[in-house]
């Protein structure tokens, strides 16, 4: 199973369609290619798959995304 879990843009490189950024996913620094995502800029929360940003996210929906993802982990970690 694969989780879309967002990612925040700390810097951009490149032009046009060959544009990258560095994206944090909690402490997780990954490289992704902005090609199909050309609207992205520095600070904005993504959805990477492959390598790829495939979608913007604003900051409530990612957030909202990542307290679900904190529940379901300490609904796991929780005692029987």
């Amino acid at each position: 199973m694969c989780l879309a879990i967002p990612g925040r843009v700390l810097d951009i490189s490149g032009a046009a369609y060959s544009r990258s950024a560095r994206v944090d996913f909690g402490g997780v620094i990954k490289e992704a290619s902005l090609a199909l995502a050309p609207e992205v800029q520095i600070g904005d929360y993504v959805i990477v798959h492959a390598g790829v940003a495939i979608t913007r996210l604003d900051e409530e929906a990612a957030q909202r995304t990542l307290d679900e993802i904190a529940n379901l982990t300490a609904l796991d970690q929780a005692p029987d």
